[in-house]
């Protein structure tokens, strides 16, 4: 098969080569009459531009790396598919890292990771987010990064979720079915949104006139692990709380084990709720009652404002999203 090049599409469309490339690269200075003429001839004849020529013509990789230290697979898998859609629609590729943000050499480890691959930018996920430490490299060396879910909005572009108000009314839902002990299972201390929910907890209780025991503020890792070992402590109480809210679904997931281990029915003796809405929130039985982080399309966004930067294109903003509440059969009232 003969490969069909700029060249092939720049004399069916009858103009230059360096149109064709405009339009490619999404350049504003081209009417509307040719880009549609453009992108119908680059159907038609199926051209792929080649990464390599392009990154020569224009001294970018086309390329996006996403770095991640997080323990919860369905959520990585979300926010890549939503980076890798953004990417897609600029033609552009994407670079998945997984990385340990605790380790001595992490900012070592990143920025040859910048040296080899050399990526356009980059798309930061919690608790690589928040290291201040890579925040002060990226800036000093004029990296663009987007940022999800960062402790510090008002510093960086990215996107984010009302945590703290989608966890205050998850108490709410279950100061509403009438439980007053309501025990919280931390998310990672070094995660904003581990402190934002927290906080959320505290307004759900404060709202309910209800005060805080710290018999019942657990510390978690975002982890199922941590989610077993917090349940454990919490059912060694001697009052018991009859509702757990878990920063997020995979402790939760990890508390209704630790629950069914000890001969505790779920909602019946303890109702349990989670935060992020990921997959394993509907695969756990009883499912679980969550609220939901539209974490695909926060991935998407997040690259989205970060292309308006690599790009040159507009002002690239922290991005709010709002939560949605998912009602299921982990929650009941007291018995």
């Amino acid at each position: 098969m003969t490969r069909v090049t700029i060249n092939d599409v720049a004399r069916t469309v009858g103009t230059s080569k360096k149109t064709i490339s405009r339009v490619l690269n999404n350049d504003p200075n081209v009417s509307d009459s040719m880009r549609q003429r453009v992108l119908a001839a680059v159907a038609s004849l199926n051209y792929r531009p080649l990464t390599s020529a392009r990154s020569l013509a224009t001294n970018r990789s086309f390329m996006i790396g996403l770095l991640y230290d997080n323990r919860s697979p369905s959520y990585i898998m979300e926010v890549q598919a939503g980076v890798l859609e953004a990417c897609a629609a600029q033609h552009y590729s994407m670079m998945v890292q997984p990385l340990v943000s605790t380790a001595p050499d992490f900012v070592e480890r990143v920025e040859d990771i910048l040296m080899r691959q050399q990526p356009d930018g980059l798309i930061l996920t919690p608790p690589i987010t928040d290291h201040p430490q890579l925040l002060a490299c990226l800036r000093e060396t004029g990296v663009p990064f987007a940022s999800i879910a960062p402790r510090h909005p008002e510093e960086n572009i990215g996107a984010m979720l009302r945590e703290r108000e989608a966890a205050a009314a998850m108490v709410d839902h279950l100061v509403s079915l009438g439980h007053r002990r309501i025990a919280h299972i931390l998310g990672d201390p070094e995660h904003g949104a581990g402190i934002w929910r927290l906080a959320g907890y505290r307004d759900g209780l404060e709202r309910a006139g209800l005060k805080e025991d710290p018999a019942y503020m657990v510390q978690g890792r975002f982890s199922f692990e941590s989610g077993v070992v917090a349940m454990r402590q919490l059912l060694a109480l001697t009052d018991r709380p009859t509702a757990v809210f878990a920063g997020d679904d995979d402790m939760a997931v990890g508390a209704i084990w630790a629950a069914a281990e000890a001969g505790v029915s779920i909602p019946r003796d303890i109702s349990v709720c989670g935060f992020d809405d990921t997959t394993i929130a509907t695969q756990v039985w009883p499912p679980l009652t969550t609220i939901h982080q539209p974490v695909r399309e926060m991935g998407r966004r997040a690259t989205q404002e970060l292309m308006l930067r690599v790009l040159n294109k507009g002002e690239p903003r922290m991005v709010e999203f709002d939560y949605e509440m998912r009602i299921r059969a982990s929650t009941a009232p007291p018995r």
